[in-house]
């Protein structure tokens, strides 16, 4: 599972780095604590950009690959609610290879009521892939939405072994 560092004022200098991957380019954006930020292709980083440390590429190297089945890249959640925060946290523990539902995460965080606000937690999710939404489904068992996109999140799942 990836570290979270604690909810922090940002500080420092913002650095970015790009990754070619099976389901697209992706950029990161990190500061000095961890990973704030994960973009799709077509997706505006908010921060300016230099370079990131080649940890970031080469655990993703290694988890397209199918080597690496947990993240140790630290991650920065400074920016995120308090609610986010704790449905991000939750998140982090669903291991490679299983998947949890909306419902789920909501009982998780102490509000059962509370799947809609989990959905737009992990619609807004900054860390995609380190903090794995693709691993969330419908209660219904149907893949539900992924900001990178319905078949990027199929191909994530086949990739982790899970049939959908």
């Amino acid at each position: 599972m990836a570290r979270i560092l604690a909810q922090l004022p940002a500080r420092g200098a913002t650095l970015s780095c790009m990754f070619t991957s099976p389901i697209g380019p992706l950029r990161f954006a990190a500061s000095g604590r961890g990973v704030t930020r994960v973009c799709f292709e077509g997706e505006p980083l908010l921060d300016d950009a230099l370079s990131v440390s080649p940890l970031v590429t080469q655990e993703l190297t290694e988890y397209f690959a199918g080597t690496r089945r947990e993240f140790t890249v630290p991650l920065d959640l400074s920016g995120v609610t308090e609610f986010r925060a704790a449905v991000l946290r939750e998140l982090a523990k669903v291991p490679f290879g299983e998947t949890t539902t909306y419902a789920q995460l909501a009982r998780a965080v102490g509000n059962p009521k509370a799947v809609r606000a989990v959905g737009s937690a992990c619609a807004t999710n900054p860390l995609p892939l380190f903090i794995p939404c693709h691993r969330v489904l419908r209660s219904d068992g149907q893949l539900g939405g992924y900001r990178g996109g319905v078949e990027a999140k199929r191909f994530l799942l086949r990739m982790e072994g899970i049939d959908v």
